[in-house]
C-alpha cells in the first residue's frame, strides 16, 4: 500500500474513532422546568380545557422525555393547538419526529410549504417552517420548529448537524420540536399572522423547558 494514502487512512480512522468516543460519552444534563407548568395564558391566548396526553402506544413511539400538547383560544376567538416535545437525549433511538413524517400518516395534507420569520417578543427572530395542513373538513395553519441549545430552526437536517457539534463541544444532545396550529376558518390570512404571532408568545416562553 502506498505509504501516503496508509497515512490518510490512519488520520480518517483516528478521527473517526475520536469523534465516535466525543459522541458517545456521558452527557451533560441540564436543569429544566416540567412542560406542565408551561404558561396557560401567552399573551392574547388563554389555555382552553386540561392538556391533552397520549396513549401508552403513541408514548413509546415518540419517544419525549417530557411534553405538552394544549389548545388555546385567542379574544377573538380564534382557536389554536400547541405542542412541544422535549427530548432529553437524542443519541439512543430518541429523536423528533417532523411533522412532515407523522401527519400524513394520520390523514392529513400539507400544502403550500413556505418559510416563516418569527420576531419574539424581545426583537429576535427566527425561521420556522410554515404549512397549511388539510383533513377532512378541518383546514389549519401550522408553524414549527427545532429548539435547541439556544438555538432555533426550521431545518430539520441542520439541528441533527447542531446536536453533533454540540454532543462534541458542550455534550448535550437535548432539545424540542415546537408546533402551532391556528383554525383558518373564513379567515386565511388572520390565521397566518395569528399562528406567528402565537408562536412569537410560545418562543419567548421556552427557556425554563427547553434550556439554552
Amino acid at each position: 500500500m502506498n505509504w501516503h494514502l496508509a497515512k490518510l487512512l490512519i488520520v480518517l480512522l483516528s478521527g473517526a474513532v475520536l469523534i465516535n468516543w466525543l459522541y458517545f460519552r456521558d452527557e451533560n444534563r441540564v436543569e429544566r422546568e416540567s412542560l406542565t407548568n408551561f404558561p396557560k395564558v401567552l399573551g392574547e391566548w388563554k389555555q382552553r380545557g386540561d392538556a391533552f396526553t397520549f396513549s401508552e402506544e403513541t408514548d413509546r413511539v415518540l419517544g419525549a422525555t417530557d411534553y405538552t400538547m394544549r389548545e388555546y383560544v385567542s379574544k377573538d376567538g380564534k382557536v389554536a393547538n400547541i405542542y412541544v416535545g422535549y427530548y432529553g437525549s437524542q443519541r439512543v433511538g430518541a429523536t423528533y419526529h417532523s411533522p412532515q413524517n407523522c401527519l400524513p400518516g394520520a390523514g392529513w395534507v400539507m400544502l403550500d410549504p413556505q418559510e416563516a420569520e418569527i420576531r419574539k417578543a424581545d426583537g429576535t427572530t427566527f425561521t420556522a417552517n410554515q404549512f397549511f395542513v388539510e383533513n377532512g373538513a378541518y383546514r389549519e395553519v401550522m408553524v414549527y420548529w427545532y429548539q435547541g441549545r439556544g438555538r432555533a430552526t426550521a431545518s430539520e437536517y441542520r439541528d441533527k448537524l447542531n446536536s453533533i457539534v454540540d454532543s462534541i463541544l458542550l455534550k448535550r444532545t437535548d432539545g424540542a420540536m415546537v408546533r402551532v396550529m391556528v383554525n383558518v376558518g373564513d379567515d386565511e390570512a388572520g390565521a397566518i399572522e395569528a399562528a406567528r404571532q402565537l408562536s412569537a408568545e410560545v418562543a419567548g416562553r421556552l427557556q425554563p423547558f427547553v434550556p439554552n
